[in-house]
């Protein structure tokens, strides 16, 4: 099939197109769970999956779709909220819709390899179980969160909805995904969130009772030592701005090299010299072995899934 990404990571509409698609969609029932970028890329290459056969197909899946596949007025929508592009006789999806927490969230069509793709994916979903576990667990009442490199704004919406009487900001450096947060928040009826374009906490001011990332990881997006150095930069930004007794939820991933964690002795290190205490454990031990064909991955034995809290007292 034609795995062409769309001319742009997401669509630069008016708001209201996108949240009266996210409406429409919802109204047909549909669902969709999104599946890692290896998973999506193997179900696209069977031959029966070349074409779309129904909306999850179009809208999950992101897969092209012949003219008369939808009703009329879903394709109007979808046209209206910038959602699909021309495709030769047919059209092809430009943004997903994907399920979590009883909402649908907008993010970057598959593959989501444009610089400014709006992602959403398993790791999400482990993202936010990470976060409601740690407010489940909290027994500080959260004033003020905020949710650093948001992206289709759904951990944050999922603690908003949950404190409606909190602030939670929702910073991104990119406009994309502030957009696609934006809209995301309204379409689940949460007024108490703020999208604010920021490198980090920069644009943002005053302490947060409660920080949650999930930054990029991998080599060729996290940076710094073994794709760590995005996540490093969420400890020191917390560790700044942390309220008396406000934490940081961190998700994010750690190359193990030879048995050790580098991430963890780093990030610990940078929590006790702030006087912060810290709890530190493997979400998932392995994943993403396909990672580690790619020579920067040679001295990697495993990618585990880690969650960092770390609390000032």
């Amino acid at each position: 099939m034609d795995a062409r990404s769309p001319a742009t990571a997401f669509p630069d509409v008016a708001p209201e197109a996108l949240l009266a698609l996210v409406r429409a969609v919802r109204a047909t029932g549909y669902g969709f769970t999104t599946v890692t970028p290896s998973t999506h890329a193997r179900v696209n290459a069977r031959p029966e999956a070349q074409q779309a056969r129904s909306l999850r197909d179009v809208l999950g899946w992101s897969r092209p779709f012949a003219s008369g596949l939808l009703p009329p007025d879903l394709v109007a929508a979808l046209e209206q909220a910038g959602a699909v592009a021309r495709d030769g006789a047919g059209w092809r999806p430009t943004i997903r819709l994907s399920s979590l927490d009883d909402e649908l969230f907008l993010h970057s069509a598959y593959p989501p390899s444009a610089p400014d793709a709006v992602f959403f994916g398993p790791d999400t979903l482990r993202f936010v179980s990470a976060v409601l576990a740690h407010l489940a667990e909290r027994r500080r009442p959260v004033r003020r969160a905020v949710d650093i490199g948001c992206g289709s704004g759904a951990a944050g919406i999922c603690v908003a909805k949950r404190i409606p009487e909190a602030e939670v900001a929702l910073v991104d450096i990119n406009p994309a995904a502030l957009r696609a947060a934006a809209v995301n928040a309204e379409a689940a009826g949460i007024a108490n969130v703020r999208p604010h374009r920021s490198d980090m906490l920069e644009a943002v001011s005053g302490e947060f009772d409660l920080i949650i990332s999930n930054p990029p990881f991998m080599i060729d997006h996290g940076g710094g030592p073994l794709g760590a150095g995005l996540s490093l930069r969420v400890v020191e930004a917390a560790r700044a701005r942390l309220a008396p007794g406000g934490s940081l939820v961190l998700f994010t991933g750690a190359a193990i090299v030879e048995g050790e964690d580098p991430f963890r002795a780093a990030a610990g290190a940078l929590c006790a010299a702030a006087g912060l205490s810290w709890d530190y454990r493997e979400f998932d031990p392995d994943a993403y072995g396909e990672e580690l064909d790619d020579p920067a991955y040679a001295k990697v034995e495993r990618i585990a899934l880690v969650v960092l809290t770390a609390t000032r007292p």
